[in-house]
């Protein structure tokens, strides 16, 4: 492992999605917010990273992500820790607990996000990185259906329509911008790592973390999920022992009709002469072929999303 990462950050990521379906609710159509507006939870963005993680990075374990058994069923938690650590502990109590923890910041997943394990032992772990709910900022929010056909008909049927091919529909969202929010605390879980022993969260966790919010969504491209890709990614990291608390970059951030994204608002609070004195470095991550950037903090070092 590299060198205990330290500080504080805060950010955003936009994620773009044209005829695409980033984060379905359980009726399969992009969920809405009681006004209508479009909206994706944190789940969405973070199994983009931890299926980056597993995609790019195949020796780091990844808990919180489904696996399958050889009966091809999802393993339970124990099921899983098992899979990753071998035999069940035999310990009791604290020292049970202390094990479990030990083992679980082996996982890269956990480091970042934390986690609750809810099995023969129970934890709660909090997480460095916290991520919002991303919230469409473009000024539409068009959702469609369309009908499609399976090569297969529908033996349940019962009338004429039983020897044709069944037809199903999906929904798609026409064009959306999610913007995430996010902010990230390594102090978050150090009590637990010296208590248990465990990994804290290094230099180089910190570069994959970086990897996969910039190219995870576009690296998932399932049948659902074609047309939704990282957009944009902004990382505020403060100077060493900086206790500033920044604001959600969700409401701040604008997409108009002309597709620019208008980061002024965002750039207003970090050049306050009271922020701007404890940030270290404002890295912003786009392709300037494809987006529009107004409005960016004048500090900000320029990065291409996919080097």
């Amino acid at each position: 492992m590299g060198n205990f990462f330290s500080n504080r950050v805060f950010g955003c990521v936009v994620i773009k999605s044209v005829n695409s379906n980033y984060n379905a609710d359980f009726t399969h159509q992009p969920r809405t917010l009681p006004d209508g507006t479009i909206y994706a939870t944190d789940k969405a963005l973070k199994y983009t990273i931890r299926n980056y993680f597993k995609k790019a990075y195949p020796g780091e374990k990844i808990f919180y992500l489904k696996t399958l058994n050889s009966e091809l069923q999802p393993r339970t938690l124990d099921e899983s820790y098992e899979h990753y650590f071998g035999t069940y502990p035999k310990e009791k109590d604290a020292q049970l607990r202390r094990t479990v923890a030990r083992n679980l910041f082996e996982c890269l997943d956990v480091r970042l996000f934390g986690g609750t394990y809810a099995g023969k032992t129970s934890l709660s772990i909090h997480g460095p990185l916290q991520v919002t709910h991303g919230v469409n900022r473009f000024v539409e929010g068009v959702i469609y259906f369309e009908q499609i056909m399976t090569p297969f008909r529908n033996p349940n049927v019962s009338s004429a329509e039983s020897t044709m091919s069944s037809l199903g529909t999906q929904s798609k969202l026409k064009e959306g911008h999610y913007v995430h929010s996010f902010s990230l605390n390594p102090h978050n879980s150090s009590d637990l790592v010296e208590l248990c022993g465990g990994k804290a969260i290094s230099e180089e966790d910190i570069a994959r973390v970086k990897k996969a919010l910039t190219q995870g969504a576009t690296l998932y491209d399932s049948a659902a999920k074609v047309g939704t890709e990282n957009e944009l990614m902004l990382w505020v990291q403060l100077k060493a022992g900086s206790m500033l608390v920044l604001p959600s970059f969700v409401d701040l951030i604008r997409i108009g009709e002309d597709r620019k994204i208008d980061l002024s608002r965002v750039t207003e609070i970090l050049e306050r002469s009271s922020v701007a004195k404890q940030i270290e470095t404002i890295e912003l991550y786009y392709d300037p072929t494809v987006s529009e950037v107004i409005g960016a903090p004048s500090s900000s070092v320029l990065l291409e999303l996919n080097p």
